[in-house]
């Protein structure tokens, strides 16, 4: 990896000053993509892995903040046996593989989910990186691994709900917000969604309040670092306004 200069973000049609901070996508299409190419689902969550390789290297060299990738969620457990073990291990592997590089650029891993639920490799796996990475300034990258942004709402109010208990104090918007996975992050700027659907599928619902939605037709392996930029150029053309005027 190797930090994009200024001139060169103007290069590829971007504003260095206007950057989201903060991008999350909804990586979807790998199934798809599979039966479009005549491939096994196993090819086509292969392909999306390294796809992503390619997203993570641009959003740390361009100077994003932080990056979260919807990779699994609490809804994906009702898939068969045999595609859920394909996904521990290419989770495992992607982990382990891609560390040192992350490291080296300074990249800070983080999982966001309930992680109990996986089988102990992929908890260890996941663990070593975020331990091996947890003090790096770069990219924030955060992973979300049996996640669902309802249970995540649900895990935060009784968190408040205790405290509250405890403290005899009417708990704030703060005070929810900070048990939240994602409280030292900004909100999102941009929330993508790849492969055509037009849905959160249950993620960052709280969060994304004020995201810029982006809905791409394009599946996920195919998604490349030019359709990225054009969505970054759609998000820095768009007027936000935050419920004021202009």
């Amino acid at each position: 990896m190797a930090k994009l200069t200024a001139q060169q973000l103007h290069e590829l049609g971007l504003n260095p000053k206007a950057l989201p901070r903060h991008v999350a996508i909804i990586m979807d299409g790998n199934g798809r993509w599979a039966r479009k190419n005549g491939a096994l689902r196993s090819f086509g969550h292969r392909a999306g892995v390294d796809r992503l390789r390619e997203i993570i290297r641009f959003s740390s060299d361009s100077g994003i903040e932080a990056l979260t990738l919807y990779a699994f969620s609490t809804e994906n457990w009702k898939r068969p046996d045999s595609e859920l073990a394909v996904l521990f291990n290419l989770l495992v592997e992607y982990f382990t593989k891609e560390i040192d590089e992350l490291d080296e650029n300074n990249v800070r891993i983080r999982a966001i989910g309930e992680m109990a639920a996986f089988p102990e490799r992929v908890r260890t796996a996941v663990g070593n990186a975020e331990s091996r990475t947890q003090h790096n300034g770069g990219l924030k990258l955060n992973i979300a691994l049996n996640y669902g942004a309802r249970m995540e709402i649900v895990r935060a109010a009784r968190r408040v709900s205790a405290n509250a208990i405890e403290s005899g104090k009417l708990p704030t918007q703060q005070d929810f917000e900070n048990e939240l996975y994602t409280h030292d992050l900004p909100e999102p700027d941009l929330l993508i969604r790849t492969s055509g659907e037009m849905r959160l599928s249950n993620f960052l619902l709280y969060q994304a309040a004020y995201a810029e939605l982006y809905f791409i037709e394009v599946l996920w392996p195919d998604f490349t670092q030019t359709e990225y930029v054009k969505a970054i150029a759609e998000y820095q053309r768009r007027n936000r306004r935050f419920g004021g005027l202009e």
